[in-house]
């Protein structure tokens, strides 16, 4: 398909060529398959999370098992019921409030090594971009999704135009990039020197300080290394259309969803990366939905007080939600690995929160669904959390690792797995 004039003008702005499809026959897709790692039955992990949650009572069906009833937010999923399973009654046991969400992927403690970058430790290194953090537009500044094990927050890209330079696109200036890149090694090179002889010299608790740091280092020089290794290398080939600008507007966050998902899908096709996590923001910004502009901002209709007007308008913007997240489990299972088999049988899809009851500030009961990956799906799995013993979010994350063929038996205060209720 030949893109229009616009879009013409739009990629060259950005510094980017449009051509074919990758085929199977493409050089990065042969490379591909020799880099993939062989040990698990999933390749790739997706985390998606939504700041304001969801409405319970409106997603989890009142029936637990395979025989249970479609619910308003479960609808424009229903089409995939066997490829995903629903948790009620997980969470990491951790303090409530907005500031708390932030330990979604990190377990009971924020700040704590997140989920995708435990998995992108083992699985993310053979990809020219270990993981991508993406968020669906501009959302508050104070909200964070991704930790490294330094409990150093990552950063998330939410113009949809920079993640495709970043997925497809050659810097302007090659050699000058590689330059750049090379100087910040020389300098981080020197910094570290310096830190090196202070800790001959300090105290035991700064000594303690000075190896995080180096962690921290050795983490960037990763980075880096990834960086100088895939500059030159050629990216691959997709025929797709981006709009010609970014909808970045907190009133514009569903549209820039849309194309966040289509360009993960996309990634992971094309084996750029196998760790993504999104994040989905939610501040006071009024929706349109098919035409209609609803009673009130996003964050107010999540904090309804049980106001049936507002719980009506809070589900239209949640099922568009599950009705996106459809989309991009469609294309999934449309798309094909290297291999030739469906991505979404080889990819965990992880869509969550770290609040279960944003008008409450609760952050118990978190909505979580997972889907694909090998495991056995279909299911309804309801945890009394009251009860002794009850298993917590972790425990799934540990389930995950696993299937991804990482060792693990422990995830924060989890410290043990679901494989139960999946394999």
């Amino acid at each position: 398909m030949r893109p229009s004039l616009n879009r013409r003008n739009f990629l060259r702005t950005v510094g980017l060529t449009l051509a074919l499809p990758a085929l199977e026959s493409f050089p990065l897709v042969a490379a591909a398959r020799k880099t993939l790692p062989s040990a698990g039955k999933a390749k790739r992990l997706v985390c998606v999370g939504a700041n304001l949650g969801l409405h319970a009572p409106s997603f989890y069906p009142k029936e637990s098992g395979a025989g249970y009833s479609e619910t308003p937010l479960l609808k424009p999923l229903m089409c995939h019921k066997q490829d995903f399973s629903l948790f009620s009654g997980l969470d990491h046991r951790a303090g409530n409030g907005h500031k708390n969400w932030d330990n979604f992927l990190c377990g009971k403690t924020v700040g704590d090594v997140s989920l995708d970058q435990v998995a992108a430790e083992k699985i993310g290194g053979d990809t020219r971009i270990g993981s991508l953090q993406l968020s669906a537009g501009r959302g508050s500044f104070r909200q964070k999704m991704v930790y490294n094990r330094q409990g150093v927050p990552l950063p998330m890209t939410e113009r949809p135009s920079v993640v495709y330079q970043t997925l497809f696109g050659l810097p302007d200036d090659v050699d000058r990039t590689e330059y750049l890149i090379k100087s910040g090694r020389s300098s981080l090179d020197k910094v570290t020197g310096e830190a090196r002889r202070l800790r001959t010299v300090v105290s035991a608790v700064d000594r303690a300080k000075l190896e995080e740091y180096f962690d921290s280092v050795r983490d960037l020089e990763g980075r880096m290394e990834r960086q100088l290794k895939g500059l030159r290398e050629p990216r691959p080939q997709v025929d797709y259309r981006l709009p010609e600008f970014d909808p970045i507007a907190p009133t514009l966050m569903l549209e820039n969803q849309a194309l966040m998902y289509d360009l993960m899908a996309l990634a992971l096709e094309t084996d750029s990366t196998r760790v993504i996590t999104m994040f989905l923001p939610g501040l006071g910004e009024v929706f349109t939905i098919n035409g209609e502009v609803l009673s009130a901002g996003y964050h107010a209709l999540s904090h309804h007080g049980n106001n049936s007007g507002l719980i009506t308008d809070l589900i239209k913007v949640e099922s568009e939600h599950m009705r996106l997240l459809s989309g991009f489990l469609d294309q999934l299972k449309s798309k094909t690995d290297s291999e030739g088999k469906p991505l979404l049988d080889s990819t965990l899809v992880l869509w969550g929160a770290g609040m279960g009851d944003a008008s409450r500030h609760s952050n118990a009961n978190l909505p979580v669904f997972l889907a694909g990956g090998g495991f056995k799906h279909g299911s309804h799995i309801a945890i009394d959390r009251n009860q002794s013993g009850a298993p917590l979010l972790g425990d799934l994350y540990v389930s995950m690792l696993q299937q991804l063929g990482i060792e693990q038996d422990r995830f924060s205060n989890a410290s043990r797995n679901m494989n139960q209720y999946l394999v």
